[in-house]
């Protein structure tokens, strides 16, 4: 074979003989069968042997083919011809214990000849390079701390049911962000926050090591960019094993660090994460870590906080109804109810508030909490309150049509702050009027405490054009803001609502019962009286919210309120029950 002529009696070597004894590549002629017929001395020279030596030797096992079943199945493949090539690394041990990376390749003698020609090639210094490069791209210059990219590699591979199958089956992850790392960076250089940034991680690194002397495995510490680090935790044991480090590493980081004569002193956040493997993925595993690192960023910083299935639940349930908000409107998954507002002294129904509901297709029928902050954030809130003005205005004058020879009742809408500055709320407020033909008279609108006091400029114009139109203006959740009186009277305002933290300090009995140790004190009755003895005689009515005893409207029309509202009298309810109110007593007349 190779040599050739040392098969075929009388020939002379072929012509290649004398390349294929002093090539630099280590080759090597094996047989059909798969034993070696001859090897040049670069051959010899690799295994640190004889190449003569090696004549009828399996060259599956110099070049280690066999170690591994897939390997080995293509070697047998081209030993019968059924494939034409075989290229592999191999780790090779030479007789005196060192190793090296072979490069082996086998494929079929040149022309007809039988046989194989194997061929290996050093690449050990190419493979040295190599994780040189690797460990360059996969490590963090500043901390040398793996990176994003290797945490993720080595996350992936945690999450394998083959890593975890045995062991306990968990997984744990330390997300921390330091506290105020940027003004380190801007008032001392970053120069010094790289520093800062190394010491970070040699104590991350030494909590990661002292936790290994109690618990199994060291934990993975890894910078995930700017001041993000994480700390990996295979086959945790459970939250406490996490709390654990977070709370050493909370300690290590607090103490302060010195940086070339400076001393520094940082906190952490951090956010911890403790679940099963199995169904986890990196990406919502980190997700997870993210938003409970926000958390305790929001929750005052120098902390750790540990992920809470529903507040993470609330979270996304939010992002859901910010992101079809909008849509919602168009879609027409929005509905008004109405919360009559009544006569104090004769129980009448005098008008009623207008409250929003969503009904929405997958969180069923939501209240305005739910979702008001989030339409006020995006500008939603817009066209969402274009749309209950006039769909409020519009059934106000229904019932006035339906009911001729029962008073008018006025309709009250609340509006947000936003409206006034970001659309033209009186030109919207005089086109639905026109529209609906409701006098303006039997509107109200309602703007929070904090948002009319103090008004000036644009607000204030605004409310004055309303009020001039023949809008009535009130004051919602009055008492819970600023609360100067005196200023009312500056202001187009003509209702003062009282938020029902005052009305729930009236619930003691009439007769001066002894009171229970958590209700209010009846001091509440004495502000409550002197703000209505004032409203009155600024020329304002005083309605009272959230109106649930008959012992509380009794105080409330002897103080001198004129209207209320609450549960006493009804629960907000649809149209049609307003209808019915219409020709009946409210609940709760004298």
């Amino acid at each position: 074979m190779a040599p050739r002529g040392s098969e075929v009696p009388g020939a002379g070597p072929p012509p290649y003989h004398s390349a294929f004894t002093t090539a630099p590549l280590a080759m090597a002629v094996v047989d059909p069968e798969g034993l070696v017929v001859s090897a040049n001395d670069t051959f010899g020279t690799l295994l640190g042997t004889d190449p003569a030596a090696l004549a009828g030797c399996a060259a599956a096992d110099l070049v280690d083919l066999a170690s591994d079943a897939r390997t080995w199945q293509a070697y047998r493949e081209v030993l019968s011809g059924a494939q034409s090539r075989l290229r592999c690394t191999r780790r090779l041990k030479r007789p005196d214990g060192q190793s090296l990376w072979a490069q082996v390749t086998v494929a079929p003698l040149a022309g007809d000849a039988p046989g194989l020609l194997l061929s290996v090639a050093d690449i050990s210094a190419r493979r040295e390079l190599q994780a040189k490069l690797r460990h360059l791209q996969m490590h963090d210059p500043v901390t040398r701390l793996p990176n994003r990219a290797l945490f993720f590699e080595r996350l992936s591979a945690a999450l394998e049911p083959e890593s975890y199958e045995g062991g306990t089956g968990r997984i744990g992850l330390c997300h921390l962000d330091l506290d105020g790392f940027k003004a380190v960076n801007d008032t001392l250089g970053h120069r010094v926050g790289d520093r800062l940034l190394a010491g970070v991680a040699e104590r991350l690194t030494r909590c990661a090591e002292q936790a290994a002397r109690t618990r199994t495995g060291t934990p993975l510490v890894a910078r995930l960019g700017g001041d993000e680090f994480a700390l990996l935790v295979e086959d945790s044991t459970g939250t406490d094993q996490l709390a654990e480090l977070a709370e050493a590493v909370r300690g290590a980081l607090r103490e302060p660090f010195d940086l070339a004569g400076r001393r520094v002193s940082v906190t952490a956040s951090i956010g911890v994460v403790e679940r099963h493997a199995a169904g986890t993925t990196p990406t919502g595993l980190v997700q997870a870590a993210d938003t409970t690192l926000y958390w305790a960023k929001a929750d005052g910083r120098d902390r750790w906080t540990l992920f809470d299935p529903e507040r993470n639940a609330h979270r996304m349930t939010r992002q859901a109804l910010a992101s079809t908000l909008r849509a919602a409107i168009d879609r027409g998954e929005f509905a008004l109810e109405y919360q009559p507002l009544v006569g104090m002294e004769d129980g009448r129904l005098r008008g009623v508030e207008a409250l929003i509901r969503w009904n929405h297709p997958q969180f069923g029928l939501l209240a305005p909490n739910r979702f008001i902050t989030l339409a006020e954030e995006d500008g939603s809130i817009v066209p969402l309150g274009r749309w209950v003005l006039r769909t409020a205005c519009a059934q106000a004058r229904r019932w006035q049509l339906d009911h001729p020879g029962e008073p008018p009742i006025f309709v009250s809408v609340n509006v947000a702050v936003r409206q006034v500055w970001d659309s033209d709320l009186v030109a919207d407020v005089a086109r639905t009027l026109t529209e609906t033909g409701l006098a303006p008279e039997l509107l109200q609108l309602e703007l929070t405490e904090s948002a009319v006091m103090g008004s000036a400029g644009r607000p204030l114009q605004t409310l004055k054009a309303l009020s001039d139109m023949g809008v009535h203006i009130a004051i919602d959740d009055f008492g819970t803001g600023y609360s100067n009186l005196a200023y009312l009277s500056r202001l187009p305002v003509s209702v003062l609502k009282l938020d029902g933290s005052f009305v729930r300090g009236f619930q003691y009995d009439a007769r001066g019962a002894e009171r229970d140790a958590d209700r209010t004190s009846p001091a509440d009755e004495v502000i409550v009286e002197a703000m209505v003895q004032l409203a009155h005689k600024l020329g304002l009515t005083v309605t009272a919210e959230c109106v649930e005893t008959s012992d509380q409207a009794t105080r409330l029309r002897r103080i001198g309120c004129d209207t209320g509202q609450g549960w006493l009298y009804s629960r907000p309810v649809p149209p049609d029950r307003i209808s019915e109110l219409l020709v009946q007593p409210a609940a709760g007349r004298p």
